[in-house]
């Protein structure tokens, strides 16, 4: 009898970008990449954060490059991915919250969330997979989403929105995409402590509302969340498409 082998979650050879990859979710997404081989292109409107990251992923023996790139200017989006190479992997992590009640949300808010958390990540990976079909890559998609893809939340209508609209976009990439061998998923986190959600856990009263949700009684941290990624982009992950992995700490399955 011949025992099976474990697929590899190994990266090396392959190509990888990374959106919003200065700080938290997207700063650790490269660093797991990196640190399974990958060559890994760190993508942010801030030049000076994502070469840091770089810095720190050569001194760790990692390979990546800072480019700047502003996901919301599409113009400018699809000349990146035309002028380089196909990746293998994309992390489709850019993205923010304006958190209030529905009745206060003025355009400009609802904008300027759907614009970057679904207008934009939709024609990233747009611009991608049009380079891999071009170069016969066959690939993986990653979304960064959100628990609030698949519950509500209070002042949340305008992330929920966002998270939900990115999770069914996800599902119609993987039907898409299917022929040409790219896979798409989401993954969906719980709160996650970040430069950019630390500041809400000050207020004592918010904090206690969302530990009381996570089952497992503490924030996320980006580490969490670094596994999932890995096994998305790897071998390991070869017959899932068009799914989420929910990273919550038991926050719906309640």
């Amino acid at each position: 009898m011949t025992l099976p082998v474990t697929p590899s979650f190994r990266l090396d050879g392959r190509r990888a970008v990374v959106t919003g990859a200065g700080r938290g979710i997207g700063l650790a997404s490269a660093a797991a990449l990196a640190e399974a081989g990958a060559g890994v292109t760190l993508v942010a409107r801030s030049l000076d954060e994502i070469e840091a990251v770089a810095a720190e992923i050569a001194a760790a023996g990692g390979r990546a490059v800072a480019a700047r790139l502003d996901v919301t200017d599409l113009g400018a989006v699809a000349r990146f991915f035309a002028e380089r190479p196909a990746f293998d992997i994309l992390v489709n992590n850019a993205g923010t919250n304006r958190p209030m009640s529905m009745i206060d949300v003025a355009e400009a808010d609802f904008d300027a969330v759907l614009d970057l958390n679904l207008k934009s990540s939709f024609f990233v990976a747009q611009a991608v997979v049009r380079r891999m079909i071009e170069d016969g890559v066959a690939g993986s998609l990653i979304h960064m989403g959100s628990q609030m893809g698949h519950v509500g939340g209070i002042n949340r209508s305008l992330y929920c929105a966002s998270k939900w609209g990115l999770e069914g976009m996800n599902k119609a990439f993987a039907l898409d995409l299917a022929q040409h061998r790219i896979r798409s998923n989401t993954i969906a986190p719980t709160f996650i402590e970040t430069p950019l959600t630390r500041p809400y856990f000050e207020d004592g009263a918010f904090r206690s509302g969302v530990l009381e949700k996570i089952k497992l009684g503490r924030l996320g941290q980006v580490t969490d969340l670094m596994g999932a990624v890995l096994f998305l982009a790897s071998d390991a992950s070869a017959m899932m498409t068009g799914t989420s992995l929910i990273v919550d700490g038991g926050w719906t399955a309640d």
